[in-house]
């Protein structure tokens, strides 16, 4: 006799509704002064160096969810310095940026191109999102500045408390604008540095969700050093940045479609 298998799906809202019926702590005041604390310490950091792993979940036209996971690095020096490396499946990305032009090199299609992009890390991090729609893994948090960028159009705030991300005890926050639900989890103490972000759609089906876990997390003296230039020590071919496949983050078999 066959035993049929307990319902995924019902386990799940079970595990969702034991989760929410408990106290949580709403205190939008300690939710602020905690992202605010986080903003203001990555803010005076000079030199900051991490890991990560990331998540990016796709939705087909078909409705299918799918989730593209990726492994890298970021190495930043303020004001104008950053090193960045991000491995998946289907790509292996450098990006290197001196303060006056920013190299991407696809090292595994010994490819790499060139734009001149004078200027601070805060204005890497805004021409990437918004002219070439190539965001760095939880950019917005590297901002000298980014409580604001964070808190444009919120409407609803909520602090849940105590977290463990990595091992590490953080802050759990929760925020809302129209458009998108998202989280972060900072690390208690005085490093208050984000180890988990996780941000999902309300404009699509299934509710797509990008997520970036960090570790080894330095600052200052320990935080890794580099000489931020670019080094064509394999001889990579320089192309336009349109022929540089897998810089979007997407593999080649996937194509945009339109937003909804």
């Amino acid at each position: 006799m066959s035993v049929k298998a307990p319902s995924i799906t019902l386990s799940l809202g079970l595990i969702l509704l034991l989760g929410f019926t408990t106290a949580v702590q709403a205190d939008e005041s300690d939710a602020r002064r905690i992202l605010k604390s986080m903003s203001d310490y990555i803010g005076a950091q000079t030199a900051i160096s991490f890991e990560f792993d990331a998540s990016l979940g796709v939705v087909t036209t078909d409705g299918q969810l799918l989730d593209l996971a990726s492994s890298g690095s970021v190495v930043m020096n303020r004001p104008d310095k950053m090193h960045a490396k991000r491995h998946s499946g289907f790509a292996d990305l450098e990006l290197v940026f001196d303060g006056k032009t920013l190299t991407l090199l696809g090292k595994n299609l010994n490819l790499y191109t060139q734009l001149d992009m004078p200027g601070t890390t805060d204005d890497l991090i805004d021409q990437l999102q918004t002219r070439y729609d190539l965001p760095l893994p939880a950019a917005d948090l590297l901002l000298s500045a980014s409580y604001d960028q964070l808190m444009k159009d919120v409407v609803d705030i909520k602090d849940l408390g105590v977290g463990v991300v990595g091992g590490v005890e953080c802050d759990f926050l929760a925020f809302r604008t129209e458009e998108v639900d998202w989280q972060i989890w900072i690390a208690r103490g005085e490093q208050p540095y984000p180890c988990r972000f996780a941000i999902a759609s309300k404009l699509l089906p299934n509710a797509p969700t990008y997520v970036v876990q960090t570790r080894a997390w330095n600052t200052g003296s320990a935080a890794a050093k580099d000489d931020f230039v670019f080094s064509n020590s394999t001889n990579a071919e320089k192309v336009e940045l349109g022929d540089l496949k897998g810089a979007n983050g997407l593999p080649d078999n996937f194509t945009k479609g339109e937003t909804e």
